[in-house]
């Protein structure tokens, strides 16, 4: 990982652009991403990752999430934490519809069960955004912020890869991983 890369991203306010101005972020809008990750890839294509994964990973949270998440999950993003995104699975690909990972309700917690694959920042990231059937069908698929420390949150080892050695990309594990709702 770009370390040093990762802390100038930072320090510049570069690593969670998309982030609003209310909470702590620089209110950037998409074409100030695609400038800031272009302009990054031409020095580093790893270290662009870095506010690609982060807008990827957030999106869903600043779209349709919930204000007092808000509150407390964007300051730190927008600190310099670092969010993902877990949607595919081995054996779904990029067809949502066919996922397997399973949330289930149980009290005011979330049981999280089953596997993602290709997680950019894998095993790094302080968040996640997981995607899991919570019911039937297409409709039956509810989104969820996780925290990277979960108890029943697992990592693979990172994948062999032709380019891009210096961003870690995972699989991820939930077995029985109790979430807050």
């Amino acid at each position: 990982m770009p370390v040093d890369q990762v802390r100038q991203l930072k320090q510049v306010g570069f690593g969670a652009l998309r982030v609003p101005e209310e909470y702590g972020g620089q209110g950037g809008d998409s074409i100030a991403a695609c400038i800031v990750i272009e302009e990054v890839a031409r020095v580093d294509a790893s270290s662009s990752l870095i506010p690609a994964v982060n807008k990827l990973g957030t999106m869903g949270l600043i779209l349709a999430g919930g204000e007092e998440l808000k509150q407390k999950v964007l300051p730190e993003i927008a600190a310099g934490k670092m969010a993902s995104y877990a949607l595919s699975e081995r054996e779904a690909g990029s067809d949502a519809a066919s996922m397997r990972t399973r949330a289930k309700a149980d009290g005011d917690d979330w049981i999280l069960n089953g596997s993602k694959a290709w997680i950019t920042h894998g095993g790094i990231a302080d968040f996640y955004t997981l995607f899991a059937r919570t019911g039937e069908g297409s409709k039956g698929i509810s989104c969820f912020l996780v925290p990277g420390d979960l108890e029943g949150l697992s990592f693979g080892k990172p994948e062999e890869k032709m380019g891009l050695h210096a961003v870690p990309t995972t699989a991820a594990f939930y077995d029985n991983a109790r979430l807050d709702a």
